[in-house]
C-alpha cells in the first residue's frame, strides 16, 4: 500500500527559486498567487489571455489605473503573445504585492477573491462550490482525496465554508 493516497505535488509545474529571483515573494504567497492563477484559467491552459488580466487583478484587489495595467502587460509579456504565463502572473502582481506583504493585505486580497465564489454575499461558499474549486485546480486528486479534503473542511458537516476556512486553505 506504499504511496496510496498520497497526494501528488500540487506545486510540481512552479519554479519557486526563480520566480523568488524575479519577484522578492515568499514561497507562500507565490503559493497563494498559484492558487489565484489556477482558479482564474479555467480552460487550463496554463496562461490567462492578457485582456483578462484587469479582471482578474481587480477580483484579487488590485486597482490599476487601464495605463498602469498596459504597461505592466507590455513589461511582463516579453514575447508579446497576449498569454500569460504564471511566472509572468507573478511578476505582475509582485508589482503591487511586494510593496505591502503583511497578513492582513493576503487576507484583504483573499476576501475579495472568496467574494467572487460567493456571489450572493452570504459569506459563505459551499463545500460542493470548495470541491469543485478545488477538483479545478488540483486535477489528479482522486474522489476519494477529495471526499476526505472536505470531511476536514466541514467539520460540522452544515456544507458551508466561511471565508476563515476558506483562507486556511488558501493560505
Amino acid at each position: 500500500m506504499a504511496g496510496h493516497g498520497q497526494h501528488a505535488d500540487p506545486w510540481a509545474d512552479v519554479d519557486f527559486h526563480e520566480i523568488q529571483d524575479q519577484t522578492c515573494l515568499e514561497v507562500d504567497d507565490i503559493k497563494v498567487l498559484f492558487n489565484c492563477f489556477q482558479l482564474f484559467d479555467s480552460k487550463h491552459q496554463d496562461y490567462l489571455l492578457a485582456d483578462d488580466i484587469d479582471e482578474v487583478m481587480r477580483a484579487m484587489g488590485f486597482r490599476p489605473t487601464a495605463t498602469e495595467l498596459a504597461a505592466l502587460i507590455e513589461e511582463i509579456d516579453e514575447d508579446g503573445s497576449g498569454a500569460i504565463e504564471f511566472g509572468e502572473f507573478a511578476q505582475l502582481c509582485a508589482k503591487f504585492l511586494v510593496e505591502d506583504l503583511d497578513p492582513g493585505t493576503m487576507r484583504a486580497e483573499l476576501k475579495k477573491a472568496f467574494r467572487v465564489f460567493d456571489k450572493a454575499g452570504t459569506g459563505f461558499i459551499t463545500t460542493v462550490q470548495f470541491r469543485r474549486i478545488i477538483a479545478e485546480v488540483y486535477k489528479n486528486l482522486s474522489e476519494e482525496d477529495l471526499d476526505g479534503l472536505i470531511a476536514e473542511i466541514d467539520e460540522d458537516g452544515s456544507g458551508t465554508m466561511d471565508f476563515e476556512v476558506f483562507c486556511e486553505m488558501m493560505m
